[in-house]
């Protein structure tokens, strides 16, 4: 089976060209029209915000083009804060949602007006001792423990999880940013990860909208806002059934008229943290063909490895792959397509049917606009390539420029000789 691309070959090597191989490519064509279906979607809510989840692609060229649309960004470190804010992000426009947090981090999100997400009960004591008074308006993760199940089984294990808060915790916390003086209250809450199915948001929904009645009626706290986080997923292989945002959000409708509508709670906003449903299918890793291999397998060695792209390494995660230029081709030829490090899970793909491929060709590695650049390191001295956006008319800009050797050494200014290591 066969995945759309969104990059023809000869704009594949008018990129090429310019910035070398291997490069991180985003389509702001499909970036754009994905934010217009979620912002439809949950159009019925008067106070519906994405929060963007900036650790999915830190890039404020990115985080410019969610802002036309009125969305925020959702941030879990100094860096990501101060990106959001550089950016042109401030006050409630950010969601910090961070666990482990040191002090330093909640002062600048308190300075800057961001909206704190307590991941534990324990936080809101340090928050008090180490940055001093609460903001009016504060969220509280949950975490309502055991197995998360859909009608196609088992989607995760909160139980599991190191993050959010029990039941009883949340009531505790409740009251006592109650009485510290917290007027507006959010609940947040992520259960599954990368699920496919448009069932997920809806239930959720309906267990935060039940444990919002619960917290109203025992602490009386007004609650402001419902955040159902991430999760809603995409299909990495091209046998899945995509999410429908249209139908998620009709459900999450049907769910808020049924249990908060009646109580009196229609004015509760709902938010969104999504990354990879916003940013997955409209990135892709651009790479080249440089080396074959003929042992026991068959290999295809490319410039790019792991550290440009670790999923593929890290969890045996499948990316779709095309050979540019050989899109009807008959994928007859079973390769392992590898990158250079020293690590024999350096393969982008294990016994992929694909067109035959020749030393030259380029290949388009899919879904890559979400925790493909953002998950690189430097193992092996090997380092980041650029980011490039293509833009609607056809055009692209560098919105990010590849590592250099001395971006890499640059660490190192407490070697003795680390003023000559550029020579040698």
């Amino acid at each position: 089976m066969t995945k759309k691309t969104f990059l023809t070959k000869d704009k594949a090597e008018e990129i090429a060209a310019k910035y070398g191989t291997p490069y991180h490519v985003y389509d702001e064509a499909g970036i754009r029209g994905n934010a217009e279906e979620v912002k439809k979607a949950f159009s019925w809510n008067k106070g519906f915000k994405e929060y963007f989840a900036v650790k999915a692609t830190p890039n404020p060229f990115i985080l410019k083009i969610f802002m036309d649309y009125g969305f925020g960004c959702d941030c879990s470190s100094m860096a990501e804060l101060k990106m959001a804010y550089a950016a042109g992000f401030a006050g409630d426009d950010i969601m910090f949602s961070s666990n482990d947090t040191p002090a330093e981090e909640y002062e600048y999100a308190s300075k800057i007006g961001a909206l704190i997400n307590f991941d534990d009960i324990t936080m809101i004591p340090y928050y008090l001792e180490n940055v001093g008074e609460l903001p009016d308006t504060v969220c509280c993760r949950y975490n309502p423990g055991g197995t998360f199940s859909l009608s196609n089984g088992i989607m995760d294990n909160p139980g599991d999880s190191k993050y959010g808060m029990t039941k009883d915790q949340m009531e505790e916390a409740f009251r006592l940013l109650k009485d510290h003086g917290v007027k507006h209250f959010g609940i947040h809450a992520f259960l599954a990860s990368n699920t496919v199915t448009d069932e997920y948001y809806p239930k959720l929904a309906g267990q935060l909208f039940e444990l919002a009645l619960e917290l109203k009626d025992k602490c009386g706290t007004d609650i402001s806002f419902i955040n159902l986080s991430g999760g809603v997923g995409i299909p990495y292989s091209p046998d899945q059934e995509p999410n429908h945002i249209d139908r998620i959000g009709a459900g999450v409708k049907e769910v808020y008229e049924h249990l908060l509508v009646p109580k009196g709670m229609d004015g509760i906003k709902i938010f969104t943290e999504m990354g990879r449903f916003m940013m997955g299918p409209y990135g892709a890793l651009v790479t080249r063909a440089i080396h074959e291999k003929h042992i026991h397998k068959e290999y295809i060695g490319v410039d790019a490895c792991a550290a440009n792209l670790m999923r593929p390494a890290m969890y045996g995660a499948y990316h779709h792959i095309t050979v540019l230029g050989k899109e009807s081709g008959v994928a007859d030829h079973k390769y392992d397509v590898t990158g250079s490090l020293c690590e024999n899970n350096d393969k982008f793909a294990v016994d992929r049917m694909l067109p035959e491929i020749e030393m030259g060709d380029l290949i388009y590695i899919h879904d890559t606009g979400a925790h493909g650049s953002a998950m690189g390191y430097n193992y092996n001295g090997r380092l980041w390539c650029p980011e490039v956006l293509l833009h609607e008319d056809g055009s692209f800009s560098l919105i990010r420029r590849a590592q250099t050797l001395a971006d890499y050494f640059a660490t190192f200014d407490c070697f003795p000789e680390y003023s000559n290591m550029d020579r040698v």
